[in-house]
């Protein structure tokens, strides 16, 4: 009986829908080849529907995109809605309705990819980060005082609880034995600062990694891990840490691999349904050029099959994107690849369906 997957797509606003479109057609040709069935159920939320109905993320939309088996979003943020309401109220509200409670980021410079780091190349920049993802400053705990008088306080805590801690800290411990590569994972912290936060962090991060032996752990101050990403990125294997230092060392990752036109991430609830996006913004500028690059996006793809199983059709799309990307595209910026964004989309679609022996 052949395998059916229920994915729920949310294009959302911007250059959204553009890069959707392509990951949905590498999607596509992959469950062709590899001999699964998807089934999409698309939900147009975002800065145009806020706009024209006031409203954000109804809750009968949670309820079912809960009953999926995968999340494909596109991108959120509209030039004519305020910052914060459309993040909050979709990004923040479905990670933590949803419980994603991992962020997972690759950070790979692939071949054909320049990178601004001098003599650095594919074999120095390959690590991930696995980024806390319900807690923390982005809780949204605090509140304002006397606001817009001089005597305004705005406080805005960081919720740090024993249990989401250990559950990240296992997920990477978990995630860099199944890795398999250098088998050393790195908490990136601030135990000099931030001194109550990182001591349940640490005394948890070391208390797990006596359960891994077989584990390297080591810890580095966030301040420190941005220098050596940029001076030695090649340390690093797995790196592991809350939900604000991942926010900020996760987008200087993606300009170290290239950009944010091919940086993939992933929402993950390793016991419930998991969301997948490309990490940039939706270049509002760039809507309806066909120039935006969609390798983000098709990237996303890639992490969302395997994270429903389907790991051979996984693979499939990430070295099709390789070889789009060594082959092809000579510059992944915006209007540069000499290639339109279904264009693109055409040629990862091609390798996948011509496979990697042909």
């Amino acid at each position: 009986m052949t395998k059916k997957y229920d994915i729920a797509v949310l294009p959302g606003d911007g250059t959204g829908p553009e890069v959707v479109d392509e990951g949905l057609k590498v999607l596509e040709t992959a469950a062709g080849k590899y001999g699964f069935d998807l089934n999409f159920s698309t939900y147009n939320i975002g800065g145009e529907h806020y706009l024209k109905t006031g409203e954000i993320l109804p809750d009968e939309i949670i309820s079912d995109v809960s009953k999926a088996d995968a999340i494909f979003l596109g991108a959120i943020g509209h030039p004519d809605v305020k910052p914060g309401i459309l993040e909050k109220g979709i990004l923040l509200k479905l990670r933590f309705a949803l419980d994603q409670y991992i962020n997972l980021r690759p950070v790979a410079l692939y071949e054909g990819v320049a990178t601004p780091l001098k003599d650095k190349g594919p074999e120095d920049i390959d690590f991930v980060v696995v980024r806390e993802n319900s807690e923390g400053l982005y809780a949204g705990a605090g509140g304002c005082l006397k606001k817009g008088t001089p005597d305004e306080v705005a406080i805005q805590e960081s919720i740090n609880t024993r249990k989401g801690v250990e559950r990240c800290i296992r997920f990477a411990f978990e995630f860099c034995r199944k890795r398999n590569k250098a088998k050393k994972l790195t908490l990136c912290g601030k135990t000099n600062v931030l001194t109550f936060a990182f001591d349940l962090w640490e005394r948890t991060f070391y208390e797990v990694a006596e359960e891994y032996p077989d584990i390297e752990a080591d810890y580095a101050h966030v301040d420190a891990i941005c220098m050596w990403m940029v001076k030695n990125p090649e340390w690093f294997d797995v790196i592991v840490t809350d939900n604000m230092f991942g926010d900020i060392i996760t987008d200087l990752g993606a300009m170290i691999q290239g950009g944010m036109g091919i940086a993939a991430g992933g929402n993950i609830n390793p016991e419930g349904v998991s969301m997948f996006e490309p990490i940039g913004g939706s270049a509002p500028k760039y809507t309806g050029k066909q120039i935006i690059n969609p390798i983000a996006a098709i990237l996303s793809t890639s992490l969302l099959l395997e994270q429903i199983g389907e790991v051979e059709a996984a693979a499939s799309i990430e070295e099709a994107v390789k070889r789009v990307l060594c082959n092809d595209i000579k510059d992944v910026s915006a209007g540069k690849m000499g290639y339109s964004t279904g264009e693109v989309g055409d040629l990862v679609s091609n390798y996948v369906k011509a496979g990697t022996g042909d």
